[in-house]
């Protein structure tokens, strides 16, 4: 028997004792009995709740920045663009003293979907001497245009198309519900994969490739603007104040209304990560390769940073004014019906009498955990130390949820599933803006940082 042999484990399928054995020891277990009574009639999440942690996280904040309504990104996955948005109306509303307004987010994902098909492309052809199964490939073609992204995805969208206001290209019913024109897109593109593909390896030259390419692209813009409308290229802004106040704008771009009515500059910020491997230390930069969107625009860059020092800068923020956007794991220890997140909300471990706890560094490494859903923090509540208690979140599923769009985080949940946070770099510590410019470290294309949110 050779020695590689020895070490591989025989295969073992379940017999028909073991099963006899675990039924006859559940039915035997009160305590798996009654659970099970429960758990038949209603949600686990009802059996589970600890009840008192709910009432322990009120609402109240010491500061608060939200006096406006909260927006809803319908039944697709925006909600990064909708987070950013967030973020410059937070501005814009104050020079416009309109307190609801908002930008356009059907605005920002056509841009978003059209430049991500030609990410797209551009990487087909790159690969063009693989095969449909290697894995960067295959893993780049399951999830080409999907609606997540990261915040230097909507910077480089920003920054090259500028913004308008939601009237100006408002909600249809695809981009609120984004599964079908999603998946002709996807179709499309995967068909121009091959005929790409196929094109390159047959011996066409770069300019004949071009061409197709182009053409991909054409049939990509037809079917976004079937299904999303005609983005503005110049448009005429008048507006009625909260005050009945009249005011005449002018003509505007898209980006020359982003400049007017924001005083936000997008390339002074930096996003922070807290990524527990220790292969990818504290104070180090990191990347994903092939994510992006705008071809040449700003590359995903992270800045790995402790729990600690993201909360502190966070909470800082907040308390100068400015709301924060971030990433997050959006599902544990969620209770969907007030709006509330807490690290032990729920006792799974307790009801099923099964230790399911884990680290966030293992959540991460053994693919239970990543980011999942983009908001933006609109308060802190700050005990007499100036210590974080609990967050206030504007979350973009509509006013009929939660407290009428927002949500309460218990400070416990902020250690364990947010991710990432986007501050301003002069915010940071020295240490840490010297780190900004090393270069960073790639991670492939699969590794969980690279998910979107």
């Amino acid at each position: 028997m050779s020695s590689s042999s020895r070490l591989e484990p025989a295969a073992s399928a379940l017999t028909k004792d073991q099963l006899t054995a675990w039924r006859q020891a559940f039915l035997a277990d009160p305590t798996a009995v009654r659970a099970q009574n429960a758990v038949t009639k209603v949600s686990i999440d009802d059996v589970a709740l600890n009840r008192q942690r709910l009432i322990d996280t009120p609402r109240s904040m010491s500061h608060r920045l939200d006096d406006w309504e909260a927006a809803n990104q319908g039944n697709s996955g925006r909600c990064w663009l909708f987070a950013a948005l967030n973020l410059l109306r937070s501005d814009a509303r104050k020079k416009l003293n309109v307190k609801n307004f908002e930008f356009s987010q059907n605005h920002a994902m056509y841009w978003d979907k059209i430049e991500r098909a030609n990410y797209f492309l551009e990487d087909v052809i790159a690969l063009a001497d693989r095969e449909p199964d290697d894995r960067l490939l295959s893993f780049l073609l399951k999830n080409l245009l999907g609606d997540g992204g990261q915040w230097n995805m909507e910077v480089s969208i920003f920054l090259k198309h500028g913004v308008v206001p939601k009237e100006l290209m408002p909600e249809t019913q695809s981009s609120g519900n984004t599964s079908r024109m999603n998946t002709s897109l996807g179709t499309l593109l995967r068909k121009g994969a091959k005929q790409l593909r196929d094109a390159v390896r047959s011996g066409a030259d770069a300019e004949q490739v071009a061409e197709l390419k182009v053409q991909l692209l054409a049939d990509t813009h037809r079917i976004l603007t079937i299904h999303l409308g005609v983005p503005p290229t110049e448009f005429e802004w008048q507006w009625n104040d909260d005050e009945r106040n009249f005011h005449r704008g002018g003509t505007f771009t898209p980006q020359q209304f982003l400049a007017e009515y924001t005083d936000i500059d997008l390339r002074d910020y930096i996003c922070l990560v807290d990524d527990p491997r220790p292969e990818h230390p504290k104070g180090t930069t990191l990347t994903v390769a092939h994510l992006g969107n705008v071809v040449a625009g700003d590359p995903v860059l992270y800045l790995n940073t402790d729990i600690a020092t993201i909360k502190r800068i966070t909470a800082e923020t907040i308390a100068d004014g400015e709301p924060v956007w971030f990433g997050c794991d959006v599902d544990p220890q969620f209770y969907r019906q007030e709006g509330v997140w807490a690290a032990d909300l729920f006792d799974y471990s307790g009801v099923y009498g099964v230790d399911l706890r884990t680290t966030k560094e293992d959540r991460i490494r053994y693919g239970d955990s990543e980011m999942t859903h983009a908001m933006l923090f609109t308060g802190v509540d700050l005990d007499e130390q100036g210590v974080a208690r609990r967050w206030r979140v504007e979350n973009s599923w509509g006013i009929e949820k939660f407290d009428k769009g927002f949500c309460t985080m218990a400070d416990s949940w902020f250690d364990e599933y947010v991710f990432e946070v986007v501050v301003r770099r002069d915010r940071l510590p020295a240490e840490l803006q010297a780190a900004i410019d090393a270069s960073p470290i790639v991670l492939d294309a699969w590794d969980p940082m690279g998910a979107l949110a």
